[in-house]
């Protein structure tokens, strides 16, 4: 038992000792750039991406993981939220990294470089300088700088014109909204809440090598790069290793879904509207409700958009439906004012707009939106008809 102790001591010293020096990996050294299945969980459904060293001489196999933050961060929600919370590079054990992925039922892939031993250690060296506490946080954005875009910032800056990308290695043309969407079919509010605070920005057709935000884009990336010896271009994957495979999952079945939800909303508001509209009346609660919810929710996608650093909810439409101004409108709602009619027109109007661009791919909307958008619509078209004949109509 003291011997085995010894020798786990021993190997730690010299792993130490090796990060310590920022040298000396052997020949056995491999560099791979490890991709890991989706979870069940949304910060977790569209996959993990990280690099591998393992050199068995030395006794070093750490993973250096570009997800990972610090929750002691001061603020930490409100940066989160407003998109200036710094991701940090951390290196550790192997084992420990895999073990997770394990209990959440997740495959892990290893893509091994074949570099020549040089590079083997020219990465090793920029990772190992990268996971220093001065240089291991930067800037988060989910599309442009994540834990896979990383992957081949690296290599193409380690490598340079040895590195041989190929940037068509994906024939498809897709927007970042369409290769989002593909990954949320199980999680439909979380796509409806993503839909909702993501901007038209995300709405343009990309190059292949963008869609590397995207950790099973990166493992496809990788396979087609090559890399140049003596002259000769040979593949850069020498061998591709499955590490762990995830067990099938069982299929919930039907589950509530925004599209549902707001499609009997829909009907709700159409009867309560088609009663209201006999009996002369107007329900003022439902007013209320329903122009301070969208006044929130427009006033959040405002905030979206202008008070914080997320590049991808500029230029968000869903304002059009979701009309910031209705939540000072749903405070004077206990008033009838014949002028209100021209209100309801204008947000008619607005309604109208959003099918335009709606059709235009300008942007997308999410298809939970459409049940929603034929309450607003049955609604305002009746308070049109109500303020403007509220002499006829009654006031009550």
């Amino acid at each position: 038992m003291r011997i085995r102790s010894f020798l786990v001591g021993l190997a730690l010293i010299v792993q130490l000792t090796l990060v310590a020096q920022g040298s000396g990996l052997s020949p056995a050294a491999q560099v791979s750039v490890i991709t890991c299945g989706p979870g069940t969980e949304l910060y977790s459904t569209f996959g993990h991406s990280a690099f591998r060293i393992k050199d068995p001489v030395n006794g070093l196999d750490r993973v250096y993981n570009y997800g990972t933050f610090n929750f002691n961060t001061p603020n930490f929600y409100v940066k989160f939220a407003q998109g200036k919370l710094l991701y940090e590079l951390r290196a550790y054990n192997f084992g420990n990294f895999l073990r997770g992925y394990q209990e959440e039922n997740r495959w892990v892939k290893e893509q091994v470089l074949d570099l020549k031993n040089e590079q083997v250690q020219q990465v090793f060296d920029f990772l190992e300088n990268n996971a220093k506490p001065e240089n291991m946080a930067y800037k988060y954005d989910f599309f442009y700088d994540n834990c896979s875009t990383k992957m081949m910032d690296v290599l193409e800056q380690v490598l340079g014109s040895d590195l041989v990308f190929d940037p068509n290695f994906e024939e498809g043309k897709y927007t970042h909204r369409q290769l989002i969407q593909m990954y949320l079919g199980e999680l439909p509010w979380s796509d409806f809440g993503i839909d909702l605070a993501l901007g038209s920005v995300i709405d343009r057709e990309i190059p292949s090598k963008a869609y590397m935000f995207l950790p099973d884009y990166v493992l496809q990336g990788v396979d087609a790069s090559g890399i140049k010896e003596s002259g000769i271009i040979k593949p850069l994957v020498k061998e591709t290793n499955t590490i762990l495979d995830s067990k099938p999952l069982i299929n919930k079945g039907w589950s509530i879904t925004p599209f549902w939800v707001f499609t009997i909303l829909a009907v709700a508001v159409i009867l309560i509207s088609i009663r209201d509209f006999k009996k002369r009346r107007r329900n003022k609660l439902l007013d209320y409700i329903l122009f301070l919810s969208t006044g929130i929710t427009g006033l959040v996608i405002l905030l979206l958009w202008f008070a914080t650093d997320h590049s991808a909810t500029a230029n968000n439409l869903n304002i059009l439906w979701a009309f910031a101004p209705n939540l000072v409108f749903a405070l004077m709602l206990h008033q009838n004012r014949s002028y209100y009619a021209h209100y309801m027109l204008f947000l008619l109007a607005l309604l109208d707009l959003v099918a335009v661009l709606w059709i235009a791919r300008i942007q997308v909307f999410s298809i939970a939106l459409l049940p929603l958008l034929v309450l607003l619509n049955a609604r305002y078209i009746y308070l049109w008809l109500y303020f403007k004949y509220r002499g006829t109509a009654g006031k009550k």
